[in-house]
């Protein structure tokens, strides 16, 4: 079973606690949730609602950059379930990382995401799978029907990442990494729901 929460309909579940008979999915890490982040999750929200499916957000806690320890978390968990369950997904996913997930092969992968029967899964052109991110997007494409999504760009032309914004961060210019976040609101009620009950959060989506 996953988690429901008052004022919004979308479930938090683990990656082994959900079957679909169809479904949109997109795949990222999502650390920030920033506007690269929002733009990919809401086409497979849209595509979702105009073909009638599931919209279903997969990301990974902690994000594997944070997990191999080559970059420090732009958001805590509660944070980034709560910006991403304001994009209207019906589910959100959240596989947990760890030294096993991370040995784990892409045809393993590809079987859990079998799972959720996609349409149609949303990614960024970068996306990398399974041990040693031996699995890519022309993998993927072999099983499923893949959407890329264009880069983002910001006003000088760089593209909008996590990466971005933590140099932004660590430079001082929080205004700017702020904007590259964009103004999604951050739901309260859903955190607050989330922080009270952390433990019991864990115990179910960390399976």
């Amino acid at each position: 079973m996953g988690l429901n929460f008052s004022g919004s309909h979308t479930q938090i579940v683990g990656d082994r606690q959900i079957q679909l008979d169809a479904s949109i999915v997109t795949i990222g890490a999502f650390d920030g949730v920033h506007r690269g982040h929002q733009t990919l999750i809401r086409r497979a929200v849209a595509e979702a609602r105009s073909t009638g499916v599931a919209c279903v957000v997969w990301t990974f806690d902690p994000a594997p950059k944070v997990f191999f320890g080559r970059a420090a978390p732009l958001s805590t968990l509660t944070d980034k379930i709560a910006r991403l369950a304001r994009l209207g997904p019906d589910y959100i996913v959240v596989a947990c990382f760890n030294k096993t997930y991370c040995t784990r092969s892409p045809e393993d992968f590809i079987t859990d995401l079998s799972r959720l029967s996609p349409l149609t899964v949303h990614v960024g052109d970068d996306f990398r799978f399974g041990c040693r991110q031996a699995g890519d997007v022309t993998l993927l494409g072999q099983h499923f029907n893949v959407a890329l999504a264009d880069p983002v760009l910001c006003d000088g032309g760089q593209v909008v990442s996590s990466t971005r914004i933590r140099g932004l961060r660590a430079d001082g210019h929080l205004a700017q990494a702020k904007d590259l976040q964009g103004a999604l609101g951050f739901d309260a009620l859903l955190a607050g729901r989330l922080m009270a009950d952390d433990t019991r959060f864990k115990e179910e989506t960390h399976v």
